[in-house]
């Protein structure tokens, strides 16, 4: 019987502990071993390798003794904040947003440009982005060579493995090896990855899905995003894909297929209201949708029926996708929940009347309005992650 790759298990072990000190941490040892059911032997070797590395930190608890306070001091551990520092990056078409972290996921600097630049040439969104991210690094007092890595979140289809963006609405071409051109421009590793999945990735670190190992994520922005996480990690399609929930095929209609972004996107919503000047500048400024809000707030019919419509849809999607994971909790995301009520109740009641009787009270819907900061957060998050994942996770980091 062929037994398992001793490696690439050791590595899996590794990345067990350090993930769950991150999690957990400050934690002891003995409590290292209960949540990761590996050996208190295992967690030890692993623990004073990654302290070794530089990873992790000890912090000693009852140094002070007393006549009550008896035995050797409990030594816990805790992720070492200096181990690595990192960019992350939300890059939407009317505005991009930085921040800069340290290993523990805190953030030592933020930057936001309110600059549109979609459908910009590939060397102008390039240059801007660069900007950006010199920008932030230096008011966190450090240089370039100071960051180990880069993650830029963008909407659309990412081939994250690759570095490709296949589609996106910031581009006029399709596959873009951004990754390559950013990578070469700041000398620093670069990602690319979907900003559904860093917004996924960031809860799961920071927000509402700190305590869940399995979650999905719906992003409901100027295009809309899935994200899966199984096991505490993302899940992607052939080559690292990211999901374009836009594209879900929801039926047929007297001119074809009908997708969720003809309901449900950020186009079919506010399409109608684009010929009023004022609306349509909002829109061009990234405020469509708070305008929106309040034309809906006024009683607008026609953005009503709009968002009524798009909230159906949305609900029979996250019906059908519970059908398919039954995870504990779907968080929803985006510009779209600024909709109000006529969305978020028309969504409620359609996943209500199309969720399998089997799978009621399975999945908790919980509706989030998450600032540019915190997507720019998972998209270091994301950054974060390729590090405990890359080969030093056996080997020590090059930091």
């Amino acid at each position: 019987m062929k037994t398992a790759d001793p490696e690439l298990m050791r590595a899996i072990n590794r990345l067990n502990v350090l993930d769950t000190i991150r999690r957990h941490g400050p934690i002891s040892r003995i409590e290292i071993s209960e949540r990761t059911e590996l050996s208190t032997t295992t967690v030890s070797a692993i623990t004073a390798s990654l302290l070794d590395d530089g990873l992790i930190l000890p912090r000693h608890e009852g140094d002070i003794r007393n006549e009550a306070v008896r035995g050797r001091p409990r030594v816990m551990l805790e992720l070492n904040p200096d181990a690595a520092r990192v960019v992350g990056a939300k890059i939407a078409a009317n505005r991009m947003v930085f921040v800069v972290t340290n290993f523990r996921g805190d953030v030592l600097s933020k930057l936001a440009l309110p600059i549109r630049i979609d459908r910009q040439p590939i060397g102008v969104i390039a240059d801007l982005v660069e900007d950006g991210v010199r920008r932030c690094v230096v008011d966190a007092g450090l240089s370039l060579e100071d960051v180990d890595s880069v993650c830029l979140g963008f909407p659309g289809v990412i081939e994250h493995r690759t570095g490709y963006i296949r589609s996106s609405p910031i581009f006029r071409d399709t596959n873009v090896n951004f990754a390559a051109e950013m990578s070469t421009r700041l000398a620093t590793p670069t990602i690319v990855e979907s900003d559904a999945h860093a917004i996924t990735l960031g809860h799961h670190w920071f927000g509402k899905a700190r305590d869940l190992e399995d979650m999905v994520l719906i992003s409901l922005e100027q295009t809309l995003g899935l994200g899966v996480l199984h096991g505490n990690s993302l899940f992607r399609g052939a080559g690292g894909l990211s999901h374009n929930l836009g594209d879900l095929v929801l039926g047929m209609g007297p001119n074809g297929v009908v997708r969720l972004s003809s309901r449900a996107g950020e186009s079919a919503i506010l399409g109608e209201q684009q010929a009023d000047g004022r609306f349509a500048e909002a829109i061009r400024l990234g405020r469509g949708m708070n305008h929106a809000q309040a034309l809906i707030k006024a009683d607008d019919d026609r953005l009503i029926s709009a968002a009524i419509r798009a909230g159906e849809a949305v609900g029979l999607t996250i019906a059908n996708i519970v059908t398919l994971f039954a995870p504990p909790r779907v968080i929803l995301v985006g510009s779209s929940l600024a909709l109000g009520e006529p969305f978020l109740n028309s969504l409620r009641d359609a996943y209500t009347l199309a969720i399998p009787p089997s799978l009621r009270g399975v999945s908790e819907l919980v509706f989030d309005d998450s600032t540019d900061d915190f997507w720019a957060q998972g998209a270091a998050a994301v950054a974060l992650y390729e590090l405990y994942e890359s080969p030093w996770s056996t080997t020590g980091p090059a930091l």
